[in-house]
């Protein structure tokens, strides 16, 4: 099967935007974005596996060339739009790496759709917010005044300032997929993010589980993977010196650990 750019139909008939990449009957590796980005996140992590896995990325229902139906969307909703993709590709079993957003929904599958997990990387995640106000406020401020005002504050919470001295290629390629976010979209995954809840249902997970923290992460602490690694039975944690994207951050660190967990 050659390397495919497609739209894929969601049971709900909404259209995702999906890209495979890699070598043919290769191990199946999933990819997730986080929120206010697209597929593109992954491109370091794409180049440098291809040789090695069938890479599968997508954007997100309300993110980058996905529809944008309308919402709030749920973490279920969510997760069954990845299933929707594994049937259409007619793949039964993946590895998984989802990273902030995409852990939350990797979360879901982990609990919900085992049989479709070979292992499970939940990297710069939370698996609830006990204080629902920050993302409403969030919301509130995408409604009256957009994702550009937001940008640079959002840049200062994914990157350590270091990193946004020294890599300005890569801070203006996440403005721009951020800037780029329809503000629905954005606004009905922000109330999927607000409203999720795995606290029951993280104990329940079966699959092998690593979790990646970044250690200078203010999005998504340490203490939240933590606390997810701790729910999981027999899940393993992983520290990167990192913000929240660190899987651009610290590219070669990240890929290398993928290597370790899936084998």
């Amino acid at each position: 099967m050659p390397n495919i750019a497609t739209m894929i139909a969601a049971d709900d008939g909404a259209k995702l935007n999906v890209q495979v990449d890699g070598r043919d009957g290769a191990p199946v590796l999933m990819f997730s974005n986080s929120l206010g980005t697209d597929l593109r996140m992954w491109d370091a992590q794409t180049a440098a596996l291809a040789d090695r896995f069938r890479i599968v990325r997508y954007d997100r229902r309300g993110h980058g060339k996905s529809d944008v139906p309308k919402g709030p969307y749920t973490m279920e909703r969510l997760g069954l739009d990845v299933l929707s993709i594994l049937n259409a590709l007619k793949i039964d079993k993946i590895n998984w790496c989802g990273l902030s957003m995409g852990g939350m929904v990797g979360q879901w599958l982990g609990a919900n759709a085992p049989q479709r997990i070979n292992k499970l990387i939940l990297s710069n995640t939370s698996s609830w917010y006990p204080d629902k106000t920050p993302w409403n406020d969030r919301i509130k401020t995408v409604r009256e005044s957009g994702l550009a005002s937001m940008v640079d504050g959002n840049m200062s919470r994914w990157f350590t300032p270091g990193f946004i001295t020294k890599a300005p290629d890569a801070i203006a390629k996440m403005k721009e997929m951020f800037v780029a976010t329809k503000p629905d979209g954005y606004i009905a995954c922000c109330e999927a993010v607000r409203d999720m809840d795995f606290r029951e249902s993280n104990p329940k997970v079966s699959v092998p589980t690593l979790v990646i923290v970044g250690a200078q992460d203010p999005a998504t602490p340490p203490a939240a993977g933590e606390a997810i690694r701790k729910a999981i039975p027999g899940a393993q944690l992983v520290s990167l010196d990192a913000a929240h994207i660190a899987n651009i951050e610290q590219p070669q660190a990240y890929t290398d650990t993928i290597v370790k967990f899936i084998g």
